[in-house]
């Protein structure tokens, strides 16, 4: 077998690396405010807003404004095509916003699942990295507006990327089909980030939709996983410059059978152990639907975890993030302090859990609620 050819320099790797590692920095994660502008109109439905651009600069601009206390909780903020060219009412542009306090600026580059043909209801992700489409995704088509977009998206101050692919737990799937489509996609979509200088976070997320039990989700996500880094093996992805966005093993949301925060803490742990490599510098978990306190709980329990993790087990959240902060806005000028102060709430929250010395009692305005949405899409 031939020798993979180096199309990433030592100093293309240590860019990479770095930007890596000081996201997940200990302590620090990830403000996932990357919403599509639809996902946001159900949040502000919620508070009785109108969804409006103009209130969506508003809303992300109190998040990236709150104040310096919460500087320690953040290593990175994925934004939306449009939050990217946003300015704050100082004038800066939100990217310059986010650097400006130490935090790197991400961006989400997937535009959504699309049907995957042949298979029962699963799907594939599209998006302007990479040539997906409806049914196959063609590599040797790969045009230049794709390249030129992330070009520019690191130009314009993204230094890292997210894409995110969607899999479901049913009798009969995930198939093999949709698992290899998926992770081939995310390989390269790595591979280009990598090579305009981004580092791509790869997101396999396993839905927590049915009724399966903790086991079976296990079992899921140890193969979506084991595929997904043989998928970026192949394409030569650089694993020091990547890092990982996957559920939580949980049982479904309709399961009965209710699981404590330490058995699913080594579900979560065991199905990584087995399967994501010590290369890769952290993991950060999305909420998959779960309340604020379960998303903090949870997280803090992987990392008391008596296993040995050779990663930085962290978070990437959005709603779990920002559900009560969300809440105490409610669209009103005035409640502008109110928010922030939710949101640092949080984010102090899930940096304790980060490191493993949350102790709960977090609760905010929404802390409790479940932030199940069935085959959540954003």
């Amino acid at each position: 077998m031939p020798h993979a050819y180096p199309f990433l320099s030592p100093e293309q790797k240590k860019e990479l690396s770095d930007i890596a590692k000081k996201i997940v920095a200990p302590g620090k994660g990830i403000l996932a405010a990357d919403e599509s502008t639809g996902s946001v109109a159900k949040r502000f439905q919620s508070i009785n807003t109108e969804n409006t651009e103009e209130n969506r600069r508003l809303y992300r601009q109190l998040l990236f404004t709150a104040d310096k206390e919460i500087d320690h909780c953040i290593g990175g903020v994925i934004l939306f095509h449009e939050t990217l060219y946003q300015k704050a009412d100082s004038g800066k542009t939100f990217a310059q916003v986010i650097k400006g306090r130490g935090w790197v600026v991400g961006i989400k580059v997937d535009k959504g699942v699309v049907p995957l043909a042949g298979t029962n209801g699963e799907t594939t992700t599209q998006g302007d990295v990479t040539d997906a489409v409806v049914v196959v995704v063609v590599y040797q088509g790969l045009d230049g507006f794709k390249m030129k977009r992330c070009f520019q998206y690191k130009k314009d101050g993204a230094d890292f990327a997210k894409w995110r692919c969607v899999l479901k737990i049913t009798p009969t799937t995930p198939s093999s089909l949709a698992i290899k489509e998926n992770c081939n996609v995310l390989a390269r979509y790595a591979s280009i980030c990598q090579m305009r200088g981004i580092v791509p976070i790869v997101e396999p997320e396993i839905l927590p939709d049915g009724d399966h039990n903790l086991k079976r989700c296990q079992y899921a996500t140890e193969k979506v996983l084991a595929a997904m880094y043989k998928a970026l093996s192949e394409h030569h992805v650089y694993l020091e410059g990547t890092l990982l966005k996957p559920n939580m093993v949980t049982a479904g949301h309709s399961c009965s059978h209710k699981y404590t925060s330490q058995e699913i803490a080594m579900a979560t742990v065991t199905a990584l152990r087995r399967t994501v490599p010590p290369a890769v510098p952290g993991i950060t978990f999305l909420s998959g639907g779960q309340s604020e306190e379960e998303a903090s709980i949870n997280l803090n329990s992987m990392n008391q975890c008596p296993l040995h993790r050779p990663w930085a087990v962290s978070f990437s959240y959005g709603r779990a993030l920002q559900a009560s902060a969300l809440k105490a806005w409610g669209g009103k000028k005035e409640n502008a302090k109110a928010c922030q102060a939710e949101l640092i709430k949080r984010a102090h929250a899930n940096s304790k859990a980060s490191i493993g010395k949350y102790e709960g009692g977090g609760a905010g305005a929404a802390a409790g609620e479940s932030l199940f949405v069935e085959n959540h899409a954003y």
